[in-house]
């Protein structure tokens, strides 16, 4: 291995072609060296389009290319594990697109195949990088809301084709799998401690057969009370906030925040208020190079992939209560 990890690209998806492989090709420590597709000539066009040396014809080859370090795996939800799960068998490290799998016996499987083999995994929650989130998370821990009592996080857009795999059942998709995750992530984080109550109500397309709308609610062992919205159908928003006995954080841009542009954080305190502006980032660029220094460094990613299966088990938790059976 070099001192820059060279990454193949799981599958054409547009997550890897607008975000994933652009911030890997502006790392320090990153190239894409491949990608693979089911189809060589859609291999072959994706690489030419994206500046990428190799294209693969299936997935099993570039897994078992040599010169490949790490695998970024975006495929659809119901098919996260099985590719992972070769990576594992491979001694191939892998980044994976969230949510980390259809459930969370099946996440812990994933995470349980590379443990054992003392190879490296992660959830790809970029959000989780940006210096945003780990301003709010200070803020929080210096005390700025005293005790929390309420978090709130939405995210919705509405999708533009039919025929989009969010809405297809058999892929596992729908709003809480696909922008849900992202709600009960930073709920998750912000509280520092897992749910013990759970509830939920969806609204399930007729056609779609996959919540289009969901809202719910989660209980915290301390006291504090979560609530979200997620959709596929609703006008985009991505915010959260944090309210408790001495002030309120409010962040208007949460998950998906420009590279170029700055985002604010809104902070009352008392009868002071403050807007702090933080600087542009590419959160998707701060995540592909610390999974990349923790392989080359021989140290755990950030965030721990146990915390993936801990996602997937409130998510579980919240489809159960909603009344939609198992994927």
């Amino acid at each position: 291995m070099t001192d820059q990890i060279r990454w193949g690209i799981l599958s054409t998806a547009n997550i890897g072609r607008k975000a994933v492989i652009p911030a890997i090709q502006a790392s320090r420590n990153g190239v894409v060296a491949a990608v693979a597709s089911r189809s060589a000539e859609k291999a072959e066009t994706f690489a030419r389009d994206l500046n990428i040396p190799q294209a693969y014809p299936t997935y099993e080859a570039l897994i078992a290319a040599p010169d490949i370090d790490a695998i970024y795996n975006p495929l659809p939800n119901a098919d996260h594990a099985a590719w992972s799960l070769r990576c594992a068998e491979a001694g191939k490290p892998a980044l994976c697109e969230k949510p980390l799998a259809r459930d969370g016996d099946e996440a812990q499987s994933m995470v349980d195949a590379f443990a054992s083999r003392e190879v490296l995994f992660a959830e790809a929650f970029m959000y989780r990088f940006h210096p945003q989130t780990q301003r709010v998370r200070e803020l929080l821990q210096d005390g700025r809301v005293g005790d929390p009592l309420v978090l709130n996080a939405t995210f919705t857009f509405q999708i533009r084709r039919e025929n989009d795999i969010r809405l297809d059942l058999s892929l596992a998709g729908g709003a809480l799998m696909d922008v849900g995750c992202y709600c009960v992530n930073v709920m998750r984080l912000l509280a520092g401690e897992e749910p013990t109550a759970m509830r939920a109500a969806a609204q399930v397309g007729e056609r779609s057969g996959v919540d289009e709308v969901l809202t719910g609610l989660l209980t915290f062992p301390s006291g504090v009370e979560g609530h979200f919205d997620c959709s596929l159908r609703a006008h985009r928003t991505h915010t959260y906030e944090i309210r408790g006995t001495q002030g309120r954080i409010l962040v208007e841009s949460g998950f998906v925040m420009p590279a170029d542009t700055e985002t604010t954080i809104r902070v009352w305190h008392g009868d002071a208020y403050e807007a702090m502006r933080i600087p542009p980032a590419n959160s998707y660029q701060l995540m592909v190079e610390d999974f990349a220094d923790a392989l080359l460094q021989s140290r755990p990613p950030r965030f721990a992939p146990q915390d993936a299966v801990d996602n997937m088990r409130v998510l579980d938790a919240l489809r159960a209560a909603a009344g939609m059976v198992p994927f």
